[in-house]
């Protein structure tokens, strides 16, 4: 071979890279794929950060109760999230999300089970203009079990377990849904104009309504209220329960920030970046009100308080966590540290017990979180707020307390007197969180 072939050779050799790049050119995602990918992969980040307010939930209440019911209510929350998975699937989602094929125009939805697109995206068109639709569905479902998971703090330590867990069946695959597809399913309240970016009122509201006709169906803890007096019981592990805080506000980042919903532009990362700041900054507000008020009125900061004051903040920041700026975020969540502090012994002098404060956290505070929307966003009005919030109060009560009525006279929700004294951890699950301290 002479040295013009091998130089030939050679010159053919180094063009073999540039050619199968020439021809890998085609597969180059278009600015369209580009979005599609970068909001489907936002979902799934937000959504896995949401999944881990699960725990944070679960946490927060194995602190607040007492030891003899810690192991109840890990089990709760863990049947919970599961039965919400399954369920949401099954009935939840596009009864939620309709698109065109709404049973009762903008107000029921479609009874379909949820389905993704097919392996590889083959044979398939998909919105580039949006998300594959697994992403959405398990960033939607967060949001569900999330709903359920603000009933099992309240009701907590004298509710049995199965006639809950039935409840969380149909609060997560109907209820929900149902009044979720009004806003975010593009159904009639939508159509109003009603804005909750990520639902103070769709979320919170709604669990809160829930875990408060649940509370008052249920009755108090023994002992709990007696001769005009309320009787404090403390809860287990207050170091859970910081955890638990600390944990739900993580998830928070992605339960605001997911709820842009999209992340194709500069300017949509953007606002996610603002999201975030004004999320960490409404918690901080509630948290600092919290610990100040308690000081000032008991003369000694409540730790508790101070958790609840946080997650108080997040609430109400959730209906607008974008148009504010810090300072104004700063005070929405501010004011939710002043609800908690005042709503708990409201509702102790009403007799309601709610053993970790769910309902001033996560309904009253979701109601003044939609109603500062006002306060910054332009298009929204104050009468569409407060119909919305009153539509959604009576549906969820009227729906959850037809639901705790019935379960309620066919198989019972409350335990006996003895196993609430004895603890749900043995009488209902026959194990102990805590088993080598229980015995002296």
């Amino acid at each position: 071979m002479n040295i013009k072939t091998l130089l030939t050779a050679a010159s053919v050799a180094a063009l073999l890279p540039t050619l199968g790049f020439a021809q890998e050119a085609d597969t180059t995602p278009t600015n369209a794929d580009i979005g599609f990918i970068f909001t489907t992969f936002m979902f799934l980040v937000a959504g896995f950060l949401v999944f881990w307010m699960a725990a944070g939930f679960s946490m927060l209440e194995a602190g607040l109760v007492r030891s003899k019911n810690v192991t109840m209510q890990l089990t709760k929350n863990m049947g919970l999230f599961s039965l919400a998975s399954i369920f949401y699937y099954l009935i939840g989602y596009n009864l939620m999300y309709p698109g065109d094929g709404w049973t009762m125009e903008g107000v029921i939805g479609a009874f379909a089970p949820a389905a993704m697109e097919p392996v590889g995206l083959e044979g398939a068109e998909p919105d580039l203009t949006y998300a594959s639709v697994g992403s959405d569905f398990f960033f939607q479902l967060m949001f569900c079990a999330a709903t359920a998971s603000i009933v099992s703090g309240a009701v907590a330590e004298r509710i049995k377990l199965w006639p809950f867990l039935i409840f969380t069946v149909v609060l997560t695959s109907v209820i929900y849904p149902i009044q979720a597809s009004w806003k975010w399913g593009g159904g009639f309240l939508d159509g109003m104009g009603f804005l909750d970016f990520a639902g103070s009122t769709v979320v919170h509201s709604v669990g809160g309504w829930a875990a408060l006709t649940g509370a008052i169906i249920l009755g108090p803890r023994l002992g709990k209220y007696k001769d005009g007096k309320v009787f404090p019981m403390p809860g287990s592990n207050l170091t859970l329960a910081t955890l638990g805080t600390f944990i739900l506000w993580l998830g928070w980042f992605g339960f605001n920030g997911g709820s842009q919903l999209y992340m194709d532009t500069a300017g949509n990362v953007a606002d996610i970046s603002r999201i975030f700041a004004n999320t960490n900054t409404a918690a901080a507000g509630g948290a600092i009100t919290a610990l100040i008020l308690t000081q000032v009125l008991y003369k000694k900061p409540d730790l508790t308080m101070v958790l609840n004051g946080a997650l108080a903040g997040l609430v109400s920041i959730t209906a607008e966590p974008l148009t504010p700026s810090l300072g104004v975020a700063t005070l929405i969540g501010a004011v939710g540290g002043v609800i908690v502090v005042f709503a708990v012994p409201f509702l102790d002098k009403l007799k309601i017990d709610d053993v970790v404060g769910a309902i001033p956290v996560h309904l009253f505070a979701g109601i003044w979180g939609t109603i500062a929307v006002t306060f910054t966003n332009g298009d929204a009005s104050l009468g569409v707020q407060l119909y919305s919030i009153l539509v959604v109060g009576v549906f969820t009560v009227v729906a959850s307390g037809l639901l705790w009525f019935i379960l309620k006279s066919t198989m019972g929700i409350r335990v006996s007197e003895e196993d609430e004294i004895n603890g749900l951890d043995t009488s209902e699950l026959g194990m102990e969180a805590y088993p080598e301290f229980s015995k002296g």
